[in-house]
Formats: structure tokens, C-alpha cells, sequence
């Protein structure tokens, strides 16, 4: 599912890649905040892989609430302050790249050293001429680098605007996301770090 204004741009944006040899493929897309807290609450009871921010699994049980908060953050949005929830927003990968047998798992060797390089490197060439950007093209100390997400220019200029601390906060405390008063406890940071803290276009 996509914002009907990207739709057009991602296809062309597609074709143009399929010229070049690649099977550009959508690894996720759209996600409501129900689905984010999956995502989310998963991780912070232990039963989904958290990692640190160099891609090592941690034990959930030996983690404070507060950092359990962090390396989640690392990978993973807040439930309700995803790029994802805008449809904006895209995970992508080329499907005739992947080894046999393999699944994609969107981790940043696979596009910097490994099967999805020569896609990376066709996509940092051409996606801008399409309106496509990397918001997490670089480690800014909040989310980890990403080169599999990329995000409609457009569309996206101004949403942060509209995102602002109180209604990121409105949405979380009428929630019940696992951790939810360490996250309000410390949701300026959060914002500032993890949500509005993206490369410029």
C-alpha cells in the first residue's frame, strides 16, 4: 500500500529499474500503528531479535526498560512515529539479486558488500531523479543507516510539521505499547534523536 501521490513516481521509479536488470521489489511499505506496535512490543518482551546498533543480538532480560527503549529505537520506530505510517515511505530491495534460497533481510551489509550492492549503487544514481531520497542514508547517532528505506520528496516535505512531540505524545499515552511510561518519561529525547533527527534531501 502506497500514499496515492508516490504511486506514480515508485512505478516509474520501478520501470527504470527493471531496464537496468533489476527486479525492484517492495520488502514493506505502509504499516498502521497497530502493526508497529506489534513490531515494537515483540521486541521489548523478547520475542523478536533485538540488536545493538552494530547488528549483534542482545538479551532482552538483561536489559533496563530504558535501554531495552534505546536499541529498539536503533532499528525500529516508535509506534506512531514511522515514516511507514504515511505511505510514504518504502523498504525495497531487487528480487533477482537474492542468492538462491535466501530471503531478504534488510541488514546494511546486503546492500553495501553484498547480493544487493549493484542495486544500491544503481539506486544512490537514480532514485532522486524519480523524487526518492534515503532519510537514514548516513548514522546520525538515532536510527541506524538504512540504505534499503527510501522516501517520496514530495510527499513527505512538511510531515514532520504536522508530527509534532504533543501529538506523538497525545498518540503514545492513549496506547498501551509495552514500555509506554519509559517512553513517555522520555519522548522529547526520542523526537529529537529518533523521529525529526533524518538526512536532509
Amino acid at each position: 500500500m502506497l500514499h496515492k501521490e508516490v504511486q506514480a513516481d515508485f512505478l516509474a521509479l520501478q520501470s527504470s529499474a527493471e531496464k537496468a536488470g533489476f527486479e525492484l521489489t517492495i520488502a514493506s511499505s505502509f504499516r498502521d500503528f497497530s502493526r508497529q506496535q506489534m513490531i515494537w512490543d515483540n521486541k521489548f518482551n523478547g520475542l523478536r531479535p533485538m540488536l545493538d546498533g552494530n547488528g549483534t543480538p542482545l538479551d532482552a532480560s538483561q536489559l533496563s526498560d530504558d535501554d531495552k527503549v534505546r536499541a529498539i529505537l536503533r532499528w525500529s520506530a516508535l509506534p506512531g512515529a514511522s515514516r511507514h505510517h504515511w505511505g510514504t515511505d518504502i523498504d525495497i530491495y531487487a528480487r533477482n539479486l537474492l542468492p538462491e534460497g535466501i530471503s531478504i533481510q534488510l541488514e546494511p551489509w546486503e546492500y553495501l558488500t553484498g547480493h544487493q550492492k549493484p542495486f544500491f549503487d544503481w539506486l544512490l544514481a537514480n532514485m532522486k531523479t524519480h523524487g526518492f531520497y534515503l532519510p537514514y542514508r548516513e548514522d546520525r547517532g538515532g536510527v541506524a543507516f538504512e540504505p534499503w528505506h527510501i522516501s517520496h520528496i514530495p510527499t513527505t516535505q512538511g510531515a514532520l510539521d504536522i508530527l509534532t512531540p504533543d501529538a506523538l505524545r497525545t498518540a503514545i499515552a492513549s496506547s498501551n505499547i509495552a514500555g509506554r511510561e519509559t517512553v513517555l518519561n522520555q519522548l522529547d529525547w526520542i523526537y529529537s534523536q529518533y523521529v525529526s533527527n533524518v538526512c536532509e534531501v
